[in-house]
């Protein structure tokens, strides 16, 4: 059973269902999955998890500052999490408003560790993006997500 955090900021809750949904799905596919907020975790114990999932809001093309100010803490683990899995997903207020950059961002300090980036072969290459609240749509982009992340995270681990 592969070990997954999620870890998340969210000021108007979209970020945070979206999380819900992942986790919800992760645990049906077999996952072991601890979800919590940005400011409850003690980044040392990222290593111990084999994957390790991130969601933002969009603030002006790039990532909250929480979740900034969270993965910089991750630099006291450098080496530690070469190897593992991540993956990111957001929530913008608009189509163009940046989520691309806002995933990449979060991707980008994945790279600097050393992480293997589960992303999509289609649609938005770089993790899930919800307009406002997950809708449907949404919801089934999660579900996939959710079992590529699982599938990836069964072979690798």
């Amino acid at each position: 059973m592969g070990k997954i955090i999620i870890c998340y900021f969210s000021k108007t809750g979209n970020v945070k269902e979206m999380a819900t949904i992942l986790k919800n799905r992760l645990k049906e596919n077999g996952m072991s999955v601890t979800m919590k907020h940005v400011s409850e975790i003690n980044v040392e114990e990222l290593v111990h998890y084999d994957c390790i999932l991130v969601g933002s809001p969009t603030y002006y093309g790039s990532m909250a500052g929480e979740v900034k100010s969270f993965l910089d803490k991750t630099v006291r683990l450098h080496g530690e999490l070469e190897g593992k899995i991540g993956g990111a997903f957001t929530s913008c207020a608009y189509w163009g408003g940046g989520h691309d950059f806002a995933l990449m961002d979060i991707i980008k300090v994945f790279l600097v560790h050393g992480m293997i980036i589960k992303g999509f072969i289609r649609e938005s290459y770089f993790g899930v993006v919800s307009n406002g609240p997950p809708d449907e749509n949404t919801k089934q982009k999660l579900y996939k997500y959710a079992d590529g992340v699982s599938e990836l995270v069964k072979r690798l681990s």
